[in-house]
């Protein structure tokens, strides 16, 4: 069951979606999800600027040779700051319209305590009311990015939330978690449906205690877990390239041809 390769719009964020398809085309890629835009994060608000309304978006994106998987959203379930929810809802009309299959969201946590974990719950019962009252086609997924970096830490909110998938950020549970790849993902991929990879070296940078670096230059065991996901895992991996946050870092362009030319993902 070999795995779609994918790639984030947070590595090219002021391309317009025209350019960020074409990219992923050039590049044979088997899917995109989208972070930024035009410069923003905002993306209901730059939709409706550039496309005006759902249907024309969802148009566009039918006549694209690639396909939108996910819209990467800022919503944190546990402790959500005021009005995230609303602007979370925004999203709707333009995933349900474009037959976009998941949204992401954040878990929120500090400690990944049995409070935190009660809350993300009453999260998760708020999302699937509001879901079933609207006959809503897309779903969640829960990035393993706050709290959630250990085996203990989100089989814990996968006790407790059973109701949602995950999007893993390997990377993170690697470098922050000190785990291998490998061994959280026998941990947890009963629910992992999409997957974040991306590569760095242990030497502090400006904002972590490590450097990104482009994909098959740096210390991240990808080959190992390749290897098991091209055995078991039939979603999307997606090269988390993160420009919007790393001014630093070398274009997407140049991160997906090193990738390549590393046979890394």
């Amino acid at each position: 069951m070999p795995y779609l390769r994918g790639v984030s719009s947070i590595g090219c964020p002021d391309y317009s979606l025209k350019e960020f398809l074409a990219l992923a085309v050039r590049h044979r890629l088997d899917a995109v999800e989208l972070r930024a835009l035009g410069g923003t994060v905002d993306l209901p608000q730059h939709f409706a600027s550039a496309f005006g309304s759902p249907a024309v978006f969802a148009a566009r994106l039918r006549e694209a040779a690639v396909k939108v998987v996910t819209f990467n959203t800022g919503l944190h379930l546990i402790d959500p700051a005021p009005g995230e929810r609303e602007k979370f809802l925004e999203f709707l009309p333009w995933a349900e319209k474009a037959g976009i299959r998941w949204l992401r969201v954040f878990d929120g946590g500090k400690t990944a305590d049995a409070g935190e974990m009660e809350r993300a719950a009453e999260a998760a019962d708020w999302w699937q009311s509001i879901r079933a009252a609207n006959g809503w086609q897309a779903d969640l997924m829960i990035e393993t990015h706050d709290s959630l970096f250990t085996i203990d830490a989100i089989r814990r909110f996968m006790q407790v939330v059973p109701n949602l998938n995950i999007l893993w950020d390997s990377h993170h549970t690697w470098k922050r978690g000190g785990e291998e790849p490998v061994d959280t993902w026998q941990a947890i991929k009963s629910r992992v449906v999409h997957i974040h990879v991306k590569d760095s070296i242990s030497r502090p940078g400006a904002n972590h205690p490590y450097t990104y670096v482009p994909p098959g230059t740096g210390e991240f065991p990808m080959a190992s877990l390749r290897t098991r996901l091209q055995k078991e895992f039939a979603g999307v991996v997606s090269l988390e390239w993160e420009s919007l946050w790393h001014a630093d870092l070398t274009s997407l362009e140049e991160a997906i041809q090193t990738a390549a030319r590393q046979a890394w993902w």
